[in-house]
């Protein structure tokens, strides 16, 4: 079975600013459990105004105790790659997430879009689309996606809130600076 999770939200900022915050926003002291963040492939093409990137997130492994008796789930840290194409002509953000830990046992997949919002162009609309599959683990399978299923949804919340919380914080930095 496969779980999902939807997710729209607006930012009352900018485009440029709030897709600015998503590549800098971990690591973090809002967010402990994401350990670094490495860049594997940067690629600007200036010709068709695209800015690719290919990243990998190591994070803490945050499945409760009772989950990591299970040999394959009893990893130290956890990996997620992601791949992000900025239109630098629109701003609009295309990303796509998956795991890489437990690749063989579980999929997890992230799908995000940041785009100008069509109301108000100074805002900018953000639309996540997330699935986690657990193949071969029977019930201890359905168990781990009910729990999947909790995990994303606290995460996208601690995500934007973590994102609120720097743009609110890169805002008051420019209101501070003299003219």
């Amino acid at each position: 079975m496969v779980v999902s999770v939807d997710v729209k939200h607006v930012f009352k900022h900018p485009i440029e600013l709030v897709v600015q915050t998503h590549f800098t926003k971990y690591p973090s002291e809002r967010e402990k459990h994401v350990l670094r963040i490495d860049v594997l492939e940067h690629k600007i093409d200036f010709l068709k105004g695209t800015d690719y990137r290919r990243r990998l997130a190591v994070c803490d492994n945050v499945l409760p105790r009772l989950l990591r008796k299970i040999n394959a789930l009893n990893e130290k840290t956890i990996v997620l790659e992601e791949e992000t194409w900025l239109n630098t002509i629109s701003g609009c953000l295309h990303i796509k997430s998956r795991n890489v830990t437990w690749e063989k046992y579980a999929t997890m997949k992230e799908e995000s879009h940041f785009f100008p919002h069509p109301e108000n162009t100074n805002w900018t609309q953000f639309e996540q689309h997330g699935s986690i599959e657990v193949q071969g683990l029977g019930t201890m399978g359905r168990v781990l996606e009910l729990f999947a299923r909790q995990f994303l949804y606290a995460g996208v919340k601690r995500s934007l809130f973590i994102m609120e919380q720097e743009l609110k914080d890169r805002c008051s930095q420019n209101e501070e600076v003299p003219s």
